[in-house]
């Protein structure tokens, strides 16, 4: 994984899939993370969770994909949420206030 990449990895899990991603999602590869959640989310999984562990930075444009699919999710009846937030994405979305909305719903 070179700067600027980044990294987005599905697995199945007992009532869902996992989402991991690793890198700067920034608003060059936003949309590589919009198009992996976009495939999820079109599959209509009950449960997505989105592992942000390894993620070093987060722009509003990747807030705007994110947000996205959990509208999307919540709208089709599942559960959308984000576990293990990294530092810089628990700062990013606690400034616009949407961590107690997106973190831990379905962890």
């Amino acid at each position: 994984m070179g700067v600027g990449n980044i990294v987005v990895t599905k697995e199945n899990t007992s009532n869902g899939i996992k989402l991991t991603v690793q890198g700067r999602v920034d608003s060059v590869n936003a949309a590589e993370l919009g198009d992996a959640l976009e495939q999820v989310v079109k599959k209509r999984y009950a449960n997505i969770v989105l592992n942000m562990l390894r993620v070093e930075y987060l722009c509003s444009t990747g807030i705007r994909v994110i947000l996205k699919a959990y509208k999307e999710t919540k709208a089709a009846g599942g559960k959308f949420g984000i576990e293990k937030p990294s530092e810089c994405v628990k700062n990013v979305l606690g400034i616009v206030a949407l961590d107690e909305m997106l973190i831990g719903e379905t962890a």
